[in-house]
């Protein structure tokens, strides 16, 4: 069976720098990928190729094994959960809507019910938090209803863009352990872009450490703690103090 998500020999520019040099990658169904590297690495370069938010120079992407060049990129983000950096939620829509928005932009008439189900299932109880404003909510309240509303339309795959890195310690742990419990339950397909080495290791199926635009090792979290394939991702792991220089 083909992989859900596949990138072969993906070329990015960004004026002269290249933001992907060449990546090769590909997800399985019901896995977490874990993207981790330092800023500009092309972490979220990479992530948004596959809903088509950025357009590759070069190489091929693909979404349940057809070219995403090939499908209507308005079709293949509603098919896709996305949550960006800071949640983005609509201040001037009540969270149901919010969350709500991607099944009542296709017309689904439970969109409504999809909407409550996925707060619920994201520890938001519907009938206290409907029908607030998100400047009502807390930062991890927000962020819960962003992955609320990439659930809401029942996607397999779902892409986020450092989801938990503006939290503080405590919610950012809470909803760490909110998403990896989805993820396995609903048997989720993952892609988590993260600046946190800890956070990718604890949440990823797999660890993806990129670099100037090129993947340096991709690998097991056992197998990337146990046998860093570079000089560079020996250090990103004595750097973040879980592995011994």
């Amino acid at each position: 069976m083909a992989p859900l998500l596949s990138a072969a020999a993906v070329v990015k520019r960004f004026g002269a720098a290249p933001a992907l040099d060449g990546v090769t990658l590909a997800v399985e169904r019901a896995e977490c990928v874990a993207l981790v590297g330092e800023s500009g690495a092309g972490k979220s370069t990479l992530l948004r190729c596959f809903n088509r938010l950025v357009e590759p120079d070069g190489g091929a992407v693909s979404v349940r094994g057809r070219d995403v060049r090939d499908t209507d990129p308005i079709l293949l983000r509603r098919g896709i959960g996305y949550v960006p950096q800071e949640g983005g939620l609509l201040p001037h829509w009540r969270i149901a809507r919010n969350v709500g928005v991607v099944p009542w932009l296709a017309g689904d008439p439970a969109a409504d019910r999809l909407a409550r189900d996925a707060l619920q299932l994201v520890g938001l109880e519907p009938e206290r938090y409907a029908e607030r404003w998100p400047r009502e909510l807390s930062g991890g309240q927000r962020q819960r209803a962003a992955i609320a509303r990439a659930l809401a339309a029942r996607p397999e795959v779902v892409l986020l863009d450092e989801p938990f890195g503006a939290l503080d310690a405590i919610t950012r742990a809470e909803l760490q352990t909110t998403f990896r419990r989805l993820q396995r339950e609903l048997g989720l397909t993952a892609v988590l872009v993260t600046h946190d080495l800890r956070e990718a290791l604890e949440l990823g199926d797999r660890v993806v450490v990129m670099r100037a635009g090129r993947i340096e090792q991709a690998a097991a979290p056992a197998t990337l703690l146990g046998e860093p394939a570079t000089a560079y991702v020996a250090e990103l792991l004595a750097r973040a103090r879980v592995r011994d220089p």
